[in-house]
């Protein structure tokens, strides 16, 4: 597997928290809201030119707020190529992750691959197709 860049960091909040969170990147450090695919829960993506480099997600669940100890930070992301042999490597270390296909409208699609390192945080690794 080739690392090939930085693809973006995932702020998971409360409802509230994350409307007062975009705002924050949007009218102060000067991010701009674009598109973001649908998924199963609310959340924006902010952009840096081109780049969607801020996802912001709902924390839904209020038993894993970061009152329990768990941290607003949910997860970094790398644009990554090879899957075929980073996914090999990960079945030969025995490493879990799991895997999600996604498509965008006018842009491609591509693969992620979710783990968790050793400290807790999520690791998204980003394929195109």
């Amino acid at each position: 597997m080739a690392v090939v860049g930085f693809n973006h960091f995932n702020i998971r909040a409360p409802k509230a928290l994350m409307a007062e969170t975009r705002a924050f990147y949007v009218e102060v450090v000067g991010l701009e809201e674009g598109f973001r695919p649908e998924f199963d829960f609310a959340g924006h993506w902010l952009y840096l030119g081109d780049l969607p480099v801020l996802h912001l997600m709902e924390w839904r669940d209020e038993d894993e707020a970061p009152s329990s100890g768990k941290p607003y930070l949910d997860h970094v992301a790398f644009t990554c190529e090879d899957l075929d042999q980073c996914i090999a490597g990960f079945e030969q270390r025995g490493v879990e992750f799991g895997r999600r296909d996604i498509e965008i409208p006018d842009v491609g699609g591509f693969t992620q691959l979710n783990l968790t390192d050793p400290t807790g945080t999520g690791v998204e690794l980003n394929f195109a197709w």
